[in-house]
């Protein structure tokens, strides 16, 4: 092929190329195939199964509203996706029009040399119909040479027709591109231009904001249960799952205690991810068997009743040593006043906001709850209050700033039914619902750095979300 007929070949395959992914390619990126966006669009809601969303509200001592937070964390709303993926595709269009108008160029100055080459083999070629006419009063040589040269020209005529055509289309190209590049940037300025970097950076900002207001609210009372967000199937029917209130940010080893009795071993993950994935970082033989569900971690060690006794072990992860143990006084153990599961749950070991508690019942109370709350180095009783709510009755329990929560039954149905107050020593009974999702829960503990619910409801482990009536701290208070 001559050297004419390469670059007019490497400028159609070039064409041929851009019009192919013009065609099937920019439908799908912009929409036009699929969806249509338009101003009415709103966020879309993040699913619990996409991230935690944080949930919590305040109000003054006269119950006036000062703010409600909804917030995702470490999650970016939807509408970010739509304005990164319009960002991408207009770098792409602008990046693809600066290809055309290079091509444009060099066709547009090639198209002259292909215009200036057809006029004269027009006249070229009515020159040799005129010499063809009078061929007999030149020399047979001459005749014969024109001819040849005309042979090799007149191939190339349908070529430049092409051309000519093919040089139209770029054109048009060129039009469609400035028009499709108008339509996206009008677009981008419908749903926002906040690329991801300036989105993240506000999510932080919010998050920011939001941890220094919630260091200003004061223990709250509870308002609300929702979910469950299940975590993970594992184990028996039941068992325990925990991680540490007191733990750094950093820190989110889970722990995890299958089965309520003739059982030592604690599992370890370093991270949720880990737990969910099965992958352990270490196990723990305890020296004593447990008895029941009902254990809490707190500030590194592992607190547990002693499996047919009333005594209370204090286990350390870090040495894995018992630092301390104590029988606690009166304390019925061994399903003689557990909750309305059984499971040995006589003696309850919980956390929260102020310190560490047990919840169990004795005789000299009449089998109802008692609450005391314990030194987390001795294992001292500090103070007790007696409550007049049946422990055989209770289904679950756990405390939320020093407030024992109640619920009347660990199957279907179940919800917070009585609430008591270690600040007044004073009760009422309540009617908070939750979704009892899986019909049978053994374990139920509050965990005051999430502000959420662990539970293991029938071989699942689950998280519930809880919603906190606040009142803002002054400079007043102490």
């Amino acid at each position: 092929m001559s050297p004419p007929l390469l670059k007019l070949g490497a400028v159609l395959s070039t064409m041929a190329m851009i019009s192919n992914w013009m065609s099937q390619t920019l439908p799908s990126l912009v929409g036009l195939n699929t969806t249509r966006i338009t101003t009415s669009d709103t966020l879309t809601q993040i699913s619990p199964k996409e991230g935690w969303q944080v949930y919590s509200s305040a109000q003054d001592p006269d119950g006036r509203c000062i703010c409600t937070v909804v917030a995702p964390e470490q999650n970016l709303c939807s509408r970010d996706a739509k304005s990164r993926q319009l960002r991408q595709l207009l770098e792409k269009v602008q990046n693809m029009s600066q290809s055309i108008e290079v091509l444009n160029l060099r066709t547009q100055r090639d198209f002259q040399y292909v215009l200036k080459m057809e006029t004269q083999m027009k006249g070229l070629k009515a020159k040799f119909r005129q010499i063809e006419d009078d061929r007999k009063t030149l020399m047979t040589k001459h005749f014969q040479e024109l001819k040849e040269k005309m042979d090799e020209l007149l191939p190339l005529i349908p070529v430049l027709e092409q051309y000519k055509t093919d040089a139209k289309l770029i054109t048009q190209f060129k039009e469609e591109i400035r028009n499709l590049s108008t339509v996206l940037t009008g677009i981008q300025e419908e749903i926002g231009a906040y690329d991801y970097d300036e989105l993240h950076q506000r999510v932080l900002s919010l998050e920011t904001r939001l941890r220094d207001c919630m260091k200003k609210l004061t223990c709250g009372k509870l308002m609300k249960i929702t979910g469950p967000i299940t975590v993970k199937i594992s184990g028996t029917r039941f068992g325990a799952w925990m991680t540490d209130p007191l733990a750094s940010e950093k820190n989110n080893r889970v722990w995890y205690m299958d089965s309520y009795t003739n059982n030592k071993i604690v599992r370890e993950y370093k991270s949720i991810a880990d737990f969910v994935s099965g992958a352990e970082s270490r196990t723990y033989n305890l020296p004593f068997k447990w008895a029941g569900t009902n254990h809490v971690v707190y500030n590194g060690s592992l607190y547990f009743n002693k499996y047919q006794s009333n005594i209370i072990i204090k286990y350390s992860f870090d040495t894995g040593r018992v630092l301390a143990q104590r029988s606690l006084e009166y304390a019925g153990f061994h399903n003689v006043y557990p909750y309305t599961w059984g499971g040995f749950s006589d003696i309850d070991l919980m956390a929260d906001e102020i310190g560490l508690w047990a919840v169990y019942a004795t005789n000299q109370n009449a089998g109802n709850i008692v609450i005391s709350q314990l030194n987390q180095d001795t294992l001292e009783v500090l103070k007790s209050w007696s409550t007049g709510y049946p422990k055989r009755s209770a289904g679950e329990s756990f405390m939320i700033c020093g407030t024992l929560y109640v619920t009347n039954s660990h199957l279907t149905g179940a919800k917070v039914y009585y609430s008591y107050s270690t600040k007044t020593s004073t009760y009422e009974y309540t009617d908070i619902p939750f979704h009892n999702q899986y019909f049978h829960i053994s374990m139920l503990d509050y965990n005051a750095r999430d502000r959420a619910l662990y539970a293991w409801n029938n071989g699942h482990q689950v998280l519930f979300n809880v919603t906190l009536f606040h009142v803002i701290k002054t400079e007043d208070d102490t």
